[in-house]
């Protein structure tokens, strides 16, 4: 097992959720030309507006389970940033909101506050969550004439679940 997880289930499942961020980053940052405000509907979130929605589920969930390690800001200032520069780095501060707020949860042996009956249960959801929309995004960018190349995307993606080497 690689060092950064010291053999235990915990490493490995606070890796799978780092890993799980990057592929989101590297999504973002892989996107098209004009792919930021792809949709699969004209009534569906935009690619962007996805990304948003996905850093404010993070925060409000973290608020709502663990307030001692929620942002000052409000969640809610998310659902209209569009930049894609400011979603990556909110991308990255709510990654490490959840992780730090499942850790300390799971170590303490702590329940968390309203939804989940363990703090697993949260970092699954959210990946579930997260699973979901990364897939709504490749369907609205292939919809919008931007489809991603798995020869491209998939070193982005799919590899980092699978690498052996972290």
């Amino acid at each position: 097992m690689p060092e950064s997880n010291n053999g235990s289930l915990l490493g490995a499942v606070l890796d799978s959720w780092d890993r799980n961020n990057r592929i989101l980053v590297n999504l973002l940052c892989a996107l098209p030309p004009g792919g930021q405000h792809a949709r699969v509907m004209p009534t569906s979130k935009s690619v962007v507006e996805m990304f948003a929605h996905m850093i404010y589920v993070r925060l409000i969930f973290v608020v709502e389970d663990a307030p001692e390690w929620a942002a000052p800001e409000d969640p809610e200032k998310w659902l209209s940033e569009t930049d894609p520069e400011r979603l990556a780095a909110g991308l990255e501060s709510s990654a490490r909101a959840v992780r730090d707020a499942v850790e300390d949860h799971i170590r303490s042996s702590q329940p968390m506050q309203q939804h989940y009956d363990h703090p697993l249960l949260f970092l699954q959801h959210m990946i579930w969550h997260e699973g979901y929309h990364h897939g709504q995004i490749k369907l609205a960018l292939k919809v919008a004439g931007h489809p991603l190349q798995d020869e491209q995307i998939g070193p982005m993606t799919w590899d980092i679940w699978m690498d052996k080497t972290r």
